[in-house]
């Protein structure tokens, strides 16, 4: 089972980046349940999850709660048909994943081959949990209202989560891990 790592928005930012999420989902009659908004940190190919847990957390650990600056919508085509808001990559946030990557490999997880090569975003909509696969003109409409909508905001993110992948809040996250301020 393949599970992800992700950093979650505070309170704030998350209910302004509901809004488009909700707006595109009723559009489009995607979601029954809108799934959580994210950004995907690391994928993690089917980890003993006893093994990965401390590592994790001697990772987390040394990390701060940290800005990010989300610069308009960035699509991705079919067969991916995803929406999603465009995370710019800064020092920290690429640290962060550079570490999280690098330790995982020597502690011999499977993870990404290479995060350069990795777009940061928040998903706003694709067929993934959705009540029904949506059309090549809906995604590009969809796309199209992202582009327009032309969202910038800053946020903060307070939280990394381990999930398996379910649109299930409950049963979905594996460890929740806060970020604190700094002292």
């Amino acid at each position: 089972m393949i599970y992800y790592l992700v950093g979650l928005l505070d309170k704030h930012s998350y209910k302004a980046v509901e809004k488009i999420q909700k707006y595109l989902s009723d559009k489009f009659d995607l979601y029954t349940d809108l799934p959580v908004l994210h950004i995907t940190l690391e994928v993690i190919k089917d980890p003993n999850i006893n093994s990965l847990l401390p590592v994790l957390e001697q990772i987390i650990k040394k990390y701060n709660k940290f800005y990010i600056n989300i610069d308009g919508a960035i699509c991705f085509n079919p067969p991916y048909k995803s929406v999603n808001l465009k995370v710019e990559k800064n020092d920290y946030i690429m640290d962060l994943i550079i570490d999280i990557n690098s330790t995982l490999k020597n502690n011999k997880f499977t993870v990404r081959e290479n995060v350069d090569d990795w777009d940061l975003h928040i998903s706003l909509a694709n067929p993934y949990f959705a009540k029904r696969d949506w059309s090549e003109e809906d995604f590009s409409n969809a796309c199209i209202i992202a582009h327009e909508n032309n969202f910038q905001k800053t946020g903060q993110i307070t939280k990394i989560e381990l999930w398996k992948p379910v649109n299930d809040k409950d049963s979905m996250v594996v460890q929740s891990f806060d970020l604190y301020s700094e002292a």
